[in-house]
């Protein structure tokens, strides 16, 4: 059941009540409750595959969940940043992306302003203003993104994997633009240092359709619940508790460590990782010629899907490789 409720107080923006949602049989939220209030800035991390996205579409009513209730705050209105970048035309030049063409204008939290200005706020000198996104770098349209979903009317703004793909100045401008975001964030990242900076809350999925609220960002979250999201690590007392048996007291209970493909991959995604980038880079290089799309179409379209490609395989690379690195620095807390 999803409700608009007109009769909510002004500061509550999400309620979810007991909501459950099985997908073939497999649970992936169970029974989870919550409240987000205005200018609650929460962020939702988990395992590959644990259902961050679907909470999303839960929480904000995209989809229905098979029990339970989420009840919307009045006049809520969303802006989103998806993590496939929301696609645009090679073609579109910057300010046609900026302002939906035929203007100069846009419009930011109700207040008329020349793009040009507002290009000059994610770091594009007016010189950029005519350039085509085929041209882009993967920074500047992860800013180009980032520029028109703040452009758009929001008290509300859901950022699945923003950090993907952003380079340290743009990660620097999203942190602050964020923190000037007059509305609620929802936010799904693996980035532990970019919820620190930004989120007052964590959702974290526990496994098994469960789902648990901590204050603070990810550091507070690992403090508040004894470890990340490797998980937790057997004692000798927990390792007593369920057997009933002593330990050996001779013998001290082995540690985790790491497995052999794990530490392969940590070995091998580094150099993986930059082949992408530099291959990511050839092709802004042959995108970034103006003339390729009338001259070679079939090899302008492929290219541009070539880059697409890419960028997701880049996306999944880094994302691998950060889970290996989370579970390799608490094992060695251990």
């Amino acid at each position: 059941m999803i409700a608009q409720d007109a009769k909510a107080s002004g500061a509550l923006v999400i309620e979810a009540d007991r909501i459950s949602k099985t997908y073939d049989g497999r649970a992936i939220v169970r029974d989870f409750s919550l409240r987000v209030m205005r200018r609650d800035r929460i962020g939702i991390v988990g395992a590959n595959g644990a259902g961050k996205t679907t909470l999303i579409n839960l929480l904000t009513g995209a989809l229905a969940p098979d029990s339970g209730s989420v009840r919307l705050g009045a006049n809520v209105t969303m802006a989103s940043l998806d993590q496939g970048r929301a696609s645009l035309e090679p073609t579109t030049t910057l300010v046609d992306a900026l302002t939906g063409g035929g203007s100069d204008q846009v419009t930011i939290n109700g207040e008329r302003r020349h793009v040009v200005g507002y290009m000059r706020d994610f770091l594009f000198p007016p010189e950029q203003a005519r350039t085509p996104i085929g041209k882009l770098s993967g920074g500047e349209r992860g800013r180009l993104m980032l520029a028109r979903a703040l452009a758009k009317p929001s008290n509300l703004m859901v950022l699945d994997e923003p950090t993907n793909d952003l380079d340290i100045e743009t990660l620097d401008l999203l942190q602050e633009l964020l923190g000037d975001y007059a509305g609620t964030i929802l936010l799904v990242s693996h980035d532990r240092d970019f919820l620190d900076r930004v989120a007052t809350s964590v959702i974290v999925g526990e496994g098994d359709g469960r789902w648990v609220e901590y204050a603070g960002g990810y550091s507070d979250m690992v403090a508040q619940r004894g470890y990340g999201l490797a998980g937790p690590v057997a004692t000798p007392a927990a390792t007593t508790e369920r057997s009933g048996k002593q330990p050996a007291t001779e013998k001290a209970a082995p540690k985790r460590k790491l497995g052999f493909n794990e530490k392969r991959a940590l070995e091998t995604l580094p150099v993986k990782i930059e082949k992408l980038r530099s291959d990511l880079k050839v092709l802004e290089r042959k995108l970034a010629d103006g003339d390729l799309p009338a001259r070679e179409p079939a090899a302008f379209m492929a290219a541009t899907k070539a880059y697409g490609d890419l960028s997701n395989a880049l996306a999944s690379a880094e994302d691998e490789w950060l889970g290996l690195e989370i579970l390799r620095e608490e094992l060695e807390q251990q």
